[in-house]
């Protein structure tokens, strides 16, 4: 099942606290379930073998290194090597044997939320992946975004600001404001709320 979500609110509402706590950057006063189990008191790296996979708001990917040597460095750690259909996916074909430091922003990208699917994760984690993106690399990012949660079923929780993309892409929206909960449900209930438009905006009318 496709479960798309986004955490939206204001820049210090707590989104980006609220996904580290996820992948065990950060340790909450809460648990984390993922299925069944509590994987509360696991490390990132053991969260990741077991499914929970994320990207930053800066690319984590390594400049000096090519785009082909990350995956495959990445494709060591996991039992399920994907690659290929990563590279397919996303069309890395030509910048495979590029130095990822020399291709474009948007490609950097595209090259960092491939690592992050490696192995074919459980659910992806994404925060603010369409930072710095142009209007046409945005539109790209949320036709793959649509595609990796239908083709592979993977559930996605996306932390963003650009509210094309979380509306073309979301389920299920949950809008946060200053770490609490403002409202939560279907993207074009959550659009029209109240309390929405008087965060966002200040006013009702």
């Amino acid at each position: 099942m496709r479960e798309d979500h986004f955490k939206g609110g204001r820049p210090d509402a707590g989104k980006s606290t609220f996904i580290d706590v996820v992948s065990g950057r950060t340790r909450g006063s809460g648990a984390v379930i993922l299925g069944e189990a509590d994987i509360s008191s696991l490390s990132p790296d053991k969260r990741r073998r077991l499914g929970l996979s994320r990207s930053f708001q800066r690319t984590s990917i390594f400049p000096e290194l090519s785009v082909r040597s990350q995956l495959e460095l990445a494709a060591e750690w996991v039992d399920d090597d994907n690659t290929a259909d990563l590279v397919e996916m996303f069309n890395l074909h030509a910048v495979l044997d590029v130095h990822a430091g020399e291709i474009s922003y948007g490609q950097q990208r595209l090259v960092d939320l491939a690592l992050a699917l490696v192995g074919m994760p459980r659910v992806l984690l994404l925060d603010e992946p369409a930072a710095g993106l142009s209007a046409s690399e945005s539109h790209s990012l949320t036709d793959h975004l649509r595609e990796i949660a239908q083709r592979w079923n993977v559930a996605v929780l996306l932390v963003e600001h650009d509210m094309d993309v979380i509306f073309k892409v979301c389920d299920v929206l949950t809008v946060l404001e200053t770490g609490r909960l403002l409202v939560e449900g279907a993207p074009r209930a959550v659009r029209s709320d109240p309390k929405v438009v008087q965060a966002y905006f200040g006013s009702t009318a």
